[in-house]
């Protein structure tokens, strides 16, 4: 591999490519993806700038990941998924004899389809039949993350009633019943979990799901104020849907900080700050009480004041795993005072 980069002029890539497109093994061989490796290769040539893509990905219809995700109904099998995505291995009996009217029958199944594929890979044989598998590399963990939001997205668009009432929660400042749908939101997710990365990498991944929610709701301005380093971080499962806030759209908001997760609903006059704090060892009442006195710190409220938004509620919601508690406090604001 070093030397076909070398070819191209383009050795300083070398781990990049080994990140996105390596990872693959037959037998006692590691391998590459002689598909992306050539595509990147044509695409540095003509500009030395551009960044890796999910080519072989592209190239098919990613059924078979799709129908796993939908049939991941368990808690084991989401928390299988989520050890996959987060780079860990899980160990599965690998039936070669399956035919093609047998592929989507069960979610057994469907981990000899995916490992057939090459949606997994085997990273060692347990025994006879039995694999450890492991997504093979970046190009296909993304892809998993992508069918994961989608997957998400249809859940809450499907399931309107629910939606309707954590909007309805939200608006109207009823913290226990945001609290309840906000941990059926969880436990109804499959998300990326890393035990080994800092409590703030943490709480982003709770920032995108509820931008992932409230991406749904016609009429409210939903967007994190996170900077883009912590954005970046977040891109794996909400890529799309979460966006650092420009340097106007921060306004008067104090530069040594900015909010997780700012709400307006300007046809209803309605503003809401909501702050994240990821409770190591659960202690979620504490990690309340510490979101919101950041929120008063750091004078989050000032920017939706300054737009003139009579009613602002101030969440602090404290996470741990799939278990969540939330605190609200309304605060009524006259702009002619």
């Amino acid at each position: 591999m070093k030397e076909i980069l070398d070819y191209y002029n383009i050795g300083d890539r070398y781990d990049t490519v080994k990140e996105w497109y390596d990872g693959y093994r037959f037998g006692n061989m590691d391998v590459y993806c002689p598909w992306d490796v050539i595509q990147y290769c044509y695409e540095l040539t003509a500009d030395p700038a551009a960044g890796p893509k999910a080519y072989w990905s592209n190239t098919s219809g990613n059924d078979a990941v799709r129908h796993f995700i939908e049939k991941a109904g368990n808690e084991q099998t989401k928390n299988e998924i989520e050890a996959l995505v987060a780079g860990d291995t899980v160990i599965k009996e690998i039936h070669e004899d399956l035919t093609y009217d047998q592929l989507y029958d069960t979610i057994d199944n469907l981990w000899s389809v995916l490992f057939a594929t090459g949606y997994l890979t085997q990273r060692k044989m347990a025994d006879d039949g039995v694999y450890q598998l492991a997504i093979p590399n970046k190009e296909i963990r993304k892809l998993y993350t992508r069918q994961i939001r989608e997957y998400f997205n249809h859940r809450v668009r499907s399931n309107s009633k629910r939606f309707e009432a954590f909007c309805e929660a939200l608006k109207t400042g009823d913290a226990e019943k945001t609290e309840k749908l906000l941990i059926s939101y969880l436990y109804d997710s499959i998300t990326v979990r890393d035990s080994s990365v800092r409590k703030d990498k943490k709480e982003i991944l709770y920032h995108g799901l509820m931008i992932g929610i409230l991406a749904n709701a016609d009429g409210w301005m939903a967007k994190t104020n996170a900077d883009s380093g912590a954005a970046d971080q977040c891109e794996t499962l909400w890529n799309d849907r979460l966006r650092p806030a420009t340097e106007r759209e921060r306004g008067g908001v104090s530069r040594d900080g900015y909010c997780d997760v700012k709400v307006e609903i300007e046809k209803e006059d309605i503003g809401m700050i909501i702050e994240f704090k990821y409770a190591e060892n659960a202690r979620l009442t504490a990690g309340c009480k510490d979101a919101m006195a950041q929120i008063e710190k750091m004078e989050y409220t000032r920017e939706l004041k300054r737009q003139g938004y009579r009613t602002i509620y101030k969440y602090g919601i404290a996470c741990f795993k799939k278990k969540c508690k939330v605190v609200c406090e309304k605060e009524e604001y006259d702009p002619e005072e």
